[in-house]
């Protein structure tokens, strides 16, 4: 069994709210879960859970990105989800196996509320609409999973590349993003030479600006017309299922030509 690090430092004063899935209860079914909320802090590169280990805690992440990573025996890696403030990982686990599929890993430093997978339990079973949440983010996540395996399947790295920068900055809200060339590769599945090449052309093309360890978005509207059409579709499924995931940037229609295509 892993050693709880989180009991060994004091946890941070966060608003649980700032999770847009908990700011989507009603107030009576908050307090339900608020007394066992407890804010924490990730750090970027730590790993949460490794596969196969037990999941003892779901995470609704504030102001932090973690990703769910495939992790092959030759060592290569591939992300399968991303969980920002719009959910929380091991949400849809407390309603099943209750074990990691894969590595989660967190992408920036940043706080959470983390809740015991039983006591979240206890309330799911308690709680109609609390369940009925659960059950849209699960819709939402799986529409995201299928949208990834065709994107994966058939469109170019660098409109793959252009979407992951989006999907960060969207869960991020600012312009600066904490990536190396490095980690995008590792979530991309390509070599770390080819993630170089089509970042020195999205910041030749003024749409990115590198920095060491931080990719800063300078042209978002041109990121949405480079990136594919899944960034939109996924966004769209997100909206239907759970109205309140994006707040500050309106959905593009990506369903248009892209450019220089």
């Amino acid at each position: 069994m892993k050693p709880d690090i989180y009991a060994l430092a004091p946890a941070p004063k966060v608003d649980h709210r700032t999770n847009r899935l908990l700011a989507a209860l009603d107030s009576d079914d908050f307090a339900a879960l608020e007394p066992h909320l407890h804010g924490v802090s990730l750090q970027q590169d730590q790993v949460l859970y490794e596969a196969g280990d037990p999941l003892r805690h779901a995470f609704f992440p504030h102001d932090t990105v973690v990703s769910l990573v495939a992790v092959l025996k030759d060592g290569r890696s591939a992300e399968m989800a991303v969980y920002g403030r719009e959910g929380a990982l091991g949400l849809v686990s407390s309603m099943t196996a209750l074990q990691s599929f894969g590595r989660y890993i967190v992408q920036a430093d940043g706080t959470a509320s983390r809740i015991e997978l039983e006591r979240l339990q206890e309330v799911i079973g308690t709680r109609p609409k609390v369940r009925q949440l659960v059950l849209n983010f699960a819709e939402a996540m799986m529409a995201r999973v299928l949208q990834n395996v065709a994107c994966n399947a058939v469109h170019s790295v660098e409109a793959r590349c252009c979407r992951w920068i989006l999907s960060m900055h969207d869960r991020l809200d600012r312009d600066a993003v904490p990536l190396t060339h490095e980690f995008l590769a590792d979530m991309l599945g390509v070599q770390r030479s080819t993630v170089s090449s089509i970042a020195r052309a999205l910041q030749e093309a003024g749409l990115i600006r590198q920095g060491r360890g931080v990719i800063t978005v300078m042209d978002r509207a041109g990121l949405e017309q480079t990136s594919c059409e899944c960034y939109g579709t996924v966004r769209r499924s997100f909206e239907r299922l759970l109205p309140h995931t994006y707040r500050n940037n309106p959905t593009p229609d990506l369903r248009q030509p892209r450019r220089g295509s």
